[in-house]
């Protein structure tokens, strides 16, 4: 299995995020999103309270987690809601375990609670990920959102990082 280093993502790692990113795009099974995403929008996410990290196998970027505010609403300060993309050459070799731990590290370094996402049903590798890092499926949001005219659900997940890293 590859050696993965982690590291947190700078501006100049925007062109590869968007790479990966839009590999998920195309997919369709991480993201409601159908347009792929340019580097200059990537660079936008770089931003206080967004928190990105990126996995490398040598000099390459193999995957990415990123973090960014549930809400602005002040009441749900401290919950990130995050995504994990790989590189489709890359899926299945650990790189996304990896990144997760490396953006957990983060999310519990910086102060966060609590992260949470949703994940398409189909989606068995993430939810397998997300399981295996201690997240728990609490429920599913039916017809959630429209993907390429059709309604799709989402499992919602979620991890109380106090409680992950006892």
């Amino acid at each position: 299995m590859p050696r993965f280093t982690t590291r947190p993502a700078n501006f100049a790692d925007a062109p590869a995020i968007a790479e990966i990113y839009n590999q998920g795009i195309t997919d369709r099974v991480a993201t409601f999103e159908t347009e792929p995403r340019a580097a200059s929008q990537i660079a936008e996410w770089f931003r206080p309270g967004v928190l990105i990290v990126v996995a490398e196998a040598g000099p390459e970027i193999v995957a990415f987690a990123a973090s960014f505010p549930y809400s602005t609403r002040l009441c749900y300060a401290g919950i990130g809601e995050h995504s994990v993309y790989v590189a489709r050459k890359h899926r299945g070799t650990g790189a996304g375990s990896a990144v997760l731990s490396a953006l957990i590290d983060r999310a519990q370094s910086t102060g966060l609670h609590k992260l949470t996402s949703r994940i398409f049903p189909e989606n068995l590798a993430s939810r397998a990920l997300m399981k295996r890092f201690g997240f728990s499926e609490i429920g599913v949001h039916r017809r959630h959102g429209r993907l390429d005219g059709e309604w799709r659900n989402c499992v919602v997940v979620e991890l109380l990082i106090d409680e992950a890293r006892q």
